[in-house]
Formats: C-alpha cells, structure tokens, sequence
C-alpha cells in the first residue's frame, strides 16, 4: 500500500494505491471516490460492545467500512468530515496514539487496535473528551484536524495548549488542565481552558476550532420574529 496526502492543509484529502488483498478501514462516510476493483463491506468492528463504547465515549460512528482491493494499483481517495488538514502516523507494535472525539479517518494494518481510555476527570474539562480514543499499533492511522494540523515537540519544559485545539498526543506525556488566568481569565480572556503538557512526546494542534467559529456566526444568525 501506497498513500499521499492531497491539498494539504486546507481541504486534505487521502489518496491511497492498493496492492492485490490489501485491506484500509474508514469511518462511515469517509470515503470520497474508489476505483471498481475495491470492495466494501460494513460491519461494526470488535462487535456491538466495543463499536457501541466508541461511539458513545470517543465521538466515532457505530459501523466502520472495509475496503478490499481485488487487484494492484487500486486508488482509494478518503477525506476528513470537517474542512483541514490530514496526518498519518506509522504505530510500531505496542505504541500508541491518543486522539480527540473525531478526529479518527482510518487506518491500515491488521494488528491496530482502536479502543477508548478513560482520561478521567480532567479529560472532561480539557474538551478533549471524557473519553479519547487509543489507537495502539502495529498499523498506520489516519487522522484529520479541523483548520491546518501542526506538530509540537513537547520536552522537559514542558508546553501549553487551548484545549479546544488538540487534536493528538502521543504516549509518554502527561497534562493537567487549569482555567487560563485562573478564574478571572476563564470568564473574560476569551481563552477559556489550556492544557499544561510534560514529559517527552508529540501532540499535533489544530489552527482552527469548531466552538470559536460557532462563537463567530452566532451574531449572524437569523432571529425569528413573532408576527402581530
């Protein structure tokens, strides 16, 4: 299997080239065109518990779509839901990669397991989910962002981010979430709540959030009058 990431970084969309019995799992409606000789079938992976959890608590869809290439050089062509950017991340076996609630779009590679991890309480207040998704290799994962996706390496001197712009970290980081200058700058800095991070590791920033664009219509929304 062969991939590329077209039209990066505003309207990302996946191009994978598929050898004979190659296999990628999507999220339902993610894909956007394929060639004839790939096939698709629709089942909820890991059964009606497991598909069941990721869609209550990780923000997944229920079914998952298979696709089977029947012969070489099959092209597949996938897009994220929201309008941004796409990564993939290579998983060794054993390694893993936590996500936000949707920003899963598929992967290859018969070993990956997707399952949710309790973060706790404070994944609840940080906007990244009371429960995120753990995507835990062998396999490579595809994921999408809502705006450009950007990659931070995160040290001993630790980093901070807006919580409603993480999209991905890797294993190996901690993080405690606190109001943006405290209780005052919760309210009136218009930043809301960060996450402070530590350790060594990565995590992946989107430059766009979906709460600050609804923020941003919500003046221009129409108002329904009553009549007289």
């Amino acid at each position: 299997m062969k991939y590329e990431i077209l039209d990066s970084p505003d309207f990302a969309m996946l191009q994978l080239v598929l050898d004979a019995g190659d296999e990628v799992v999507a999220e339902s409606g993610a894909m956007v065109a394929k060639d004839t000789q790939i096939e698709i079938t629709t089942n909820m992976r890991g059964g009606l518990l497991s598909a069941a959890k990721r869609k209550l608590l990780g923000g997944e869809s229920l079914f998952q779509n298979t696709f089977t290439s029947r012969a070489a050089g099959q092209r597949l062509y996938l897009s994220a839901a929201a309008e941004g950017d796409l990564k993939a991340r290579q998983l060794g076996p054993g390694e893993s990669l936590f996500l936000q609630s949707g920003a899963y779009v598929a992967h290859s590679g018969g070993g990956l397991v997707i399952d949710t991890k309790f973060g706790g309480l404070k994944s609840f207040f940080s906007g990244v989910g009371f429960f995120m998704l753990r995507i835990q290799g062998p396999g490579v994962v595809f994921y999408g962002s809502y705006g450009a996706l950007h990659e931070v390496d995160v040290g001993p001197e630790g980093y901070t981010v807006d919580t409603a712009h993480i999209v991905a970290f890797t294993e190996g980081l901690n993080y405690t979430v606190r109001a943006f200058g405290g209780f005052k700058g919760l309210f009136f800095s218009g930043e809301g709540l960060v996450c402070d991070f530590s350790g060594n590791g990565k995590v992946w920033i989107q430059t766009r959030n979906a709460a600050g664009l609804a923020a941003f219509l919500h003046p221009f929304r129409p108002v329904e009058t009553k009549g007289n």
